[in-house]
């Protein structure tokens, strides 16, 4: 018998015997197999098998796809395969694990502090901040990180814990978190178990969605500094496992998350608690409508700032990532210029695309039509100056089917005339070089959701944009959500690649997020997630969006308007046929 220390790598066909097994056996998705006692956790497998891995191993799949933390014991014969801190869950499970031990550092260190994790930022980092108290000094700071990086050295376990309901409420109660007790209370009347999971470490409870790495050792590559009022956990991004990105400043996100955290507070919605209230109590209408009136309210400021730039800026040009919403806002923008005086004119980009046989290639071969290339700028900037010139144009009209362009409409503007273009490459310099740069007005809009289920677990902003996509490809492409979710890593790194990095080009950014829709989502996405077949690969996923969807009560589509930027989505639009020109 091989015991757990010493699990070995098996050459030979696998052989059971009639009597109880004492042993199971591990395969890896490389083939390799190795053997131990019933009960020896995946760590322990994964330890031999992976020596010294060049990037940390965070949990692994089972038969394919099981999630599971490496302290699970292994009692059956199975298939592992790894997941890196390169991997989706791997990272996001890093940055969970990262923030607890951050946590529990922190009322070690200062007991009865209330700490909030409340945004993300781009380099990779949670803004965190603790509201009891003044802000963490600088020194204060840097005992905070020494003592987690002391934790880090001692490699404490994390436990998992089955706690009843009750006396995990009586918990947060004792450390006044009482964000966490209503959650948990809005959803007593639907769970059907009368536990709750918590971690432990060290002795320091808490409840996170999701799951944890084993223990602190893994946990060593993060950074703490000061930033405003608050401070950053930084963390690896999955595309650089091993390293920390130099901190970018980017004053109009930050403004940007600000703005949103005072319209929570104007609604009274700043957790999925309330959320869940305001459904339960019927005033979801009133936070429908307060919502898309701080949004027509923005979107209106940001149409009156390119009017007092009338006569210069002809341009408008719009960015934004996967289902942030920027056709249905474009449109919105043109109604509030009408408004204005000024006379919109939307130039499709996806007509200048460059034939077929002419479009770049990505490193696997297959046609790269997210780059820029795939575009023709040279006929693009030709018909943007001729336009703007007032001169008589006859624009392209892409066929998709054949792979070409074809002749389309032809299209004269005059002076009041202002052009908007909307499309993943609207903010890169590359795009227009026929134009001077004060004659543009350049706006990036994004999902930027803030509303998170606790002090402690953030609703991440990737999640909303994903919901989002399943709802509108369903309904619009007729794609099943396992479709969408086997195509969103690839759209993640496209817009990494060609979205992201121009952001802060912008004149402007419009958080597209609305603080009520997912709840009004959640109808619509739970049933497609339920198809996805529980042999696909895309099961993991699908049931990570399930259980967090749990959280939330569902609201109807009634009171949403009919212009509301969710209404892209979730269908009603009353804007998606209108012509502004």
């Amino acid at each position: 018998m091989v015991n757990a220390e010493h699990a070995v790598e098996q050459e030979t066909d696998l052989i059971h015997p009639a009597s109880p097994r004492t042993t199971v056996q591990v395969t890896f998705d490389d083939g390799r197999t190795f053997e131990g006692p019933v009960g020896t956790t995946l760590e322990a497998f994964i330890k031999i098998a992976y020596p010294a891995p060049e990037v940390p191993i965070i949990v692994a799949l089972v038969d394919g796809n099981q999630l599971r933390e490496l302290t699970w014991p292994v009692v059956r014969d199975c298939r592992v395969k790894p997941v890196f801190l390169t991997d989706s869950d791997g990272v996001r499970i890093y940055r969970r694990s990262l923030t607890f031990m951050m946590i529990a550092a922190l009322h070690r260190l200062f007991p009865g502090v209330e700490s909030v994790v409340d945004h993300s930022l781009p380099f990779g980092g949670y803004f965190c901040e603790v509201r009891n108290r003044s802000p963490l000094t600088e020194e204060e700071l840097k005992t905070l990180e020494a003592e987690m990086r002391r934790m880090v050295e001692e490699d404490i376990p994390i436990h998992r814990e089955q706690v009843p309901v009750e006396e995990a409420l009586q918990v947060f109660r004792e450390r006044n978190e009482l964000d966490k007790v209503a959650l948990f209370q809005s959803r007593r009347g639907h769970a059907t178990k009368d536990y709750l999971q918590l971690y432990n470490l060290d002795g320091y409870r808490d409840y996170f969605h999701g799951y944890m790495v084993p223990s602190t050792g893994y946990l060593r590559l993060f950074r703490l500094m000061r930033w405003g009022d608050g401070f950053i956990l930084q963390f690896p991004r999955r595309e650089s496992p091993t390293v920390l990105k130099e901190p970018i400043h980017s004053p109009q996100l930050i403004n940007v998350f600000r703005e949103y955290g005072r319209w929570l507070r104007l609604l009274g919605v700043e957790n999925v608690s309330e959320l869940n209230a305001a459904v339960a109590s019927g005033d979801i209408r009133r936070v429908i409508l307060v919502s898309e009136a701080l949004h027509e309210q923005r979107i209106a400021e940001i149409a009156h700032q390119i009017w007092m730039r009338r006569g210069d800026v002809r341009l408008v040009l719009i960015a934004g990532p996967s289902s942030s919403g920027k056709t249905t806002f474009s449109k919105r923008l043109g109604v509030q210029l009408l408004a204005h005086g000024l006379r919109p004119f939307a130039l499709e980009m996806d007509n200048y695309f460059v034939d077929r046989e002419r479009t770049p290639r990505d490193e696997n071969g297959d046609y790269d039509f997210e780059a820029l290339e795939a575009l023709d700028l040279d006929l693009f900037n030709e018909h943007l100056q001729k336009l703007l010139d007032g001169q008589e144009v006859q624009l392209p009209r892409f066929n998709f089917q054949k792979g070409r362009r074809e002749p389309g409409e032809v299209v004269k503007l005059g002076p009041e005339h202002i052009i908007i273009v909307e499309g993943i490459h609207g903010l890169n310099p590359r795009l227009v070089h026929t134009i001077p740069w004060e004659r543009m007005y350049r706006i990036f809009a994004s999902a930027l959701t803030q509303l998170n289920l606790d002090r402690h677990n953030r609703v991440p902003t990737t999640d909303t944009r994903l919901i989002r996509r399943i709802v509108r490809d369903a309904r619009t492409r007729g794609y099943s959500a396992a479709d969408t979710l086997g195509r969103w890593d690839s759209v993640r790194r496209g817009e990494k690649k060609h979205i992201f990095p121009y952001q802060e080009y912008a004149d402007v950014m419009f958080n597209s997020a609305l603080v009520y829709e997912l709840a009004v989502l959640k109808p619509f996405a739970e049933p497609l997630l339920l198809q996805v077949d529980p042999d696909s690969p895309q099961r993991v996923e699908a049931k990570r969006l399930l259980a967090f969807l749990q959280w939330f009560r569902p609201a109807e589509t009634r009171y949403v308007p009919e212009n509301s930027l969710l209404r892209e989505f979730v269908g009603g639009l009353a804007l998606e046929d209108l012509r502004l020109e």
